[in-house]
């Protein structure tokens, strides 16, 4: 019955031409080709060994998730929870061998169980509860994001060195994520193409009430399908903590679309029945190539996400051109020996091609390298926030007045992403790199491979563990929340009752501002804290989250927000109350907060000045590339800025 899904449509044999027919089958490997080569000829740091490994790394923990994901795909679900199961299974590790000092074994153990587990619930809800497989992974995804910040208490959980090994080289050139992506992905293949489960996934895709009434349990191979999901989403989390040295427990957001897209992209059908693991590399080879092409060439974060979600749609189309014109992808093993000679052939040529012009390309590179001119990279945990959109323009405006060529990349909050960009810098060579860490130790490895080709590092903003940095710039989060807490405290007379809009979980920022404004607070006895509740640094969850508390405590006298957006949020929900009978007070000086200072709607904004940041990190970053001295730590100043003293402050 599953060979009888697979076979090619009657018709295919008289389908368009030998290259036509030779794109459709093989639409993800063609373009991965062309990619490859316009990457080469566009950029002269792309073709080098440093930067392919790079590559590799970089598609390794999305590979594994997608391999996992091409169970599921095959068999005409779909699995939503795969980023959350992976930052779970490796926080449950990186807690179970610290925190619970259980062997690091045993937890490697827990952290697999974790992931079939989770797996297992998927499947059960979705065969025995009858619940639609979009819900049902859905629901996992909450619930695995939300059990992973419940066990590490939002911060990020340091990795066992045994365990971290599985983030580094082998002979120091060999990345060993890249080994496992191997390993995981012939998994995938044998599983496909030559075990039963395997039939039954393609069975159970092309035609579910065929497959049983054929005699296929299907309920039960459904469990055993999200099963292998939830495993491999546990061994893509290990890698992937493994890279950054510790468990985020906000780790792989998103990343359950990117499997998901890796799949589509290398050939299978969201409808079921097809689908291949050697596809499935391609797709997640593609996404990193984009990636890091793009960031080599200096595109903005934003358009990344617009170029790759084009990739995507035109890979659908791809597919369903494909299926139209009879050229459906087989499983994997389903077909003869004469087809998969063919396609061995296909892939060698395909090599060959690649190889040939690839080199040709690089010709045009050769000896025309420009060393007049610096170049420096700025990886900024987000652009999402104007307090680092004015880092980046006190940055940029230092650099075009000294001549420097800078490059800003955006890790949108993800230790992994900003890791990526930070190895993309290392292999461009770059005579400096500034970061501003999404966590201080999950970008130690990326700055230490800078460390070691002798590639200066600025931190800016936050501090950088386990690794050398030239320089720290930065103001010092710690004061600016005592600040905060004896400002808001004096302007209640020493009493009342606040609420304090936490930043996102996990992140240093959110940590030393709350720690900061406790500490001070101790001064003030009559001042009391009656909610706690965090607001992800975002305006608009700060006035969802402030417009919750006010129906349990309407007569609060005072906000603390451990950023201006929330505390902005925190004022739209407060309405007419904000500046008169409740006192909001901000952090980081951003021109819309000043401006409700102004307004008088906010009381005060504990000020970073982030365009000075961005100034000094630059100058330094300079410096520190001629081996001239830098101090370790440039402090800028922190003021709280209050309607008295708006008018004189320049951010």
């Amino acid at each position: 019955m599953a060979t009888d899904t697979l076979k090619s449509k009657p018709g295919a044999q008289s389908a368009p031409g030998g290259v036509r027919r030779l794109l459709l089958e093989n639409g993800a490997l063609t373009a991965l080709i062309v990619l490859v080569i316009a990457m080469s000829a566009l950029s002269g740091d792309f073709l080098t060994a440093d930067n392919l490994l790079n590559v590799g790394v970089q598609a390794a923990v999305t590979a594994i998730l997608a391999f996992g994901v091409t169970f599921v795909i095959v068999s005409a679900g779909i699995d939503l929870s795969v980023g959350s199961v992976a930052a779970l299974s490796a926080t449950v590790l990186a807690w179970s061998a610290t925190e619970a000092g259980v062997p690091v074994v045993l937890a490697v153990l827990l952290a697999v169980a974790t992931g079939i587990a989770c797996g297992l619930v998927n499947g059960f809800l979705i065969s025995y509860g009858k619940l639609p497989p979009f819900i049902a992974t859905l629901a996992m995804l909450s619930v695995g994001r939300g059990l992973s910040l419940v066990i590490s208490q939002g911060s990020p959980i340091a990795f066992p060195d045994s365990v971290s090994h599985l983030g580094d080289t082998l002979g120091g050139w060999l990345p060993v994520p890249v080994l496992v992506m191997i390993v995981m992905g012939l998994i995938t293949a044998f599983v496909l193409g030559r075990t039963y489960i395997g039939r039954s996934m393609y069975a159970i895709g092309g035609n579910e009430e065929a497959a049983r009434l054929s005699g296929l349990r299907v309920k039960r191979q459904k469990l055993a399908i999200y099963a292998f999901s939830g495993l491999f989403a546990a061994a893509a989390g290990i890698v992937l903590a493994s890279r950054l040295s510790s468990a985020q427990p906000q780790a792989a957001q998103g990343y359950e679309l990117d499997a998901i897209a890796a799949v589509v992209i290398g050939g299978a059908s969201l409808a079921g029945g097809t689908g291949k693991a050697s596809g499935t590399l391609i797709g997640a080879l593609i996404l990193a190539v984009l990636r890091n092409g793009l960031n080599l060439l200096s595109v903005s974060a934003f358009w990344q996400q617009v170029v790759i979600g084009v990739v995507i749609a035109l890979a659908v189309l791809l597919d369903t051109l494909r299926r139209k014109a009879g050229a459906t992808t087989p499983a994997a093993g389903a077909s003869g020996g004469g087809d998969r000679g063919k396609q061995a052939l296909t892939y060698v040529i395909a090599a060959v091609v690649a190889v040939a012009v690839v080199g040709a390309t690089s010709l045009l590179h050769s000896g025309s390298s420009d060393g007049k001119k610096q170049k420096v990279g700025l990886s900024l945990s987000t652009l999402n926030n104007p307090f680092f959109v004015q880092i980046r323009a006190g940055a940029e405006e230092q650099a075009k007045k000294l001549g420097v060529d800078l490059t800003v990349t955006d890790a949108q909050n993800d230790a992994s992403q900003q890791a990526n960009q930070l190895q993309n810098f290392t292999s461009e060579g770059l005579s400096s790199i500034i970061v501003n860490p999404v966590d201080s130790d999950a970008a130690g490895p990326s700055v230490r491979s800078a460390n070691r080709d002798d590639i200066p590092v600025i931190a800016v903003d936050r501090g950088v563990n386990e690794a050398d940095t030239s320089a720290l710039v930065a103001s010092d989060n710690v004061e600016g929340g005592e600040l905060g807490a004896k400002a808001l405290a004096e302007k209640l007379g020493g009493k009342g009752t606040i609420v304090i809009l936490q930043g996102q979980a996990g992140t240093s920022a959110s940590r030393e501002r709350g720690a900061g404004f406790a500490a001070g607070l101790k001064d003030y006895p009559g001042i009391r804290v009656v909610a706690k509740q965090p607001a992800d640094f975002d305006r608009t969850k700060g006035l969802d989250v402030m417009t919750n508390l006010l129906q349990a405590h309407p007569d609060v006298d005072g906000v603390f927000a451990e950023n201006d957006e929330m505390a902005l949020g925190a004022i739209k929900a407060l309405g007419s109350k904000a500046g008169k009978s409740v006192q909001v007070v901000g952090f980081d000086g951003t021109p819309d907060g000043l401006k409700a200072v102004r307004e008088g709607s906010l009381y005060a904004s504990v000020a970073q000045q982030p365009r000075e940041l961005g100034r000094i990190a630059v100058q330094n970053a300079l410096r520190a590339a001629d081996d001239e001295k830098v101090e370790k730590m440039v402090k800028v100043p922190v003021k709280v800025v209050t309607e008295e003293n708006v008018a004189g402050f320049e951010g």
